[in-house]
């Protein structure tokens, strides 16, 4: 197994769903958020990166950036900063992709054969890199949060400016691996 830690961002507000706290939303009789939790079954630290009323299992890190509702950037920045010392590799998923637990496997596959790049990202049936469904060297990632911080761009940031500069692998999305809920009208087409 391959060293890593993992991230899950489920702060966001969920607008297209009439403001739910879309980690509570039910599929398949589970919240979002536990089907991605499943995903995160080999790291060795988990942070959920949420506010206190999304609850979280016991031994997952809670954290939330500060303010909160900052964007994806900003979470992703809190949540890296609350593993301390990460390990050489971060996790880094949305909360709102019940498909990733079947993705990290051959992500982490092929990150342990020794891709030498900055990343491994999970690329949809359009070619659309799923970047909050990858694998990123925590030291890559590190960096460029930092670059962001300096210049005062984590609050609303956008993710792809936070991995443009990374040199990212892909692997190929099967099934409803990269499918993500973001209206009820997506999470009705997966639902039983």
């Amino acid at each position: 197994m391959v060293a890593h830690d993992a991230v899950v961002l489920a702060g966001g507000t969920g607008r297209r769903m009439g403001g739910v706290l879309k980690p509570q939303v039910a599929v398949h009789g589970r919240r979002l958020l536990d089907h991605v939790l499943d995903a995160t079954a080999g790291a060795r630290r988990v942070v959920v990166v949420a506010p206190g009323t999304v609850p979280v299992p016991d031994g997952v890190i809670r954290t939330l950036e500060d303010p909160p509702h900052g964007g994806p950037v900003a979470g992703i920045a809190a949540g890296v900063r609350a593993l301390g010392e990460p390990a050489p590799l971060v996790l880094l998923l949305a909360c709102d992709l019940p498909g990733a637990a079947a993705a990290v496997p051959r992500l982490l596959a092929t990150v342990r054969d020794g891709t030498g790049a900055d990343g491994v990202v999970l690329r949809d049936a359009e070619g659309r890199e799923q970047w909050l469904l990858g694998v990123y060297s925590s030291g890559a990632l590190r960096s460029r949060i930092d670059v962001l911080a300096t210049s005062g761009r984590l609050r609303g940031g956008s993710v792809r400016e936070l991995v443009r500069p990374l040199d990212l692998r892909t692997v190929d999305a099967r099934g409803g691996e990269a499918r993500d809920v973001d209206t009820w009208e997506d999470r009705d087409a997966i639902a039983p």
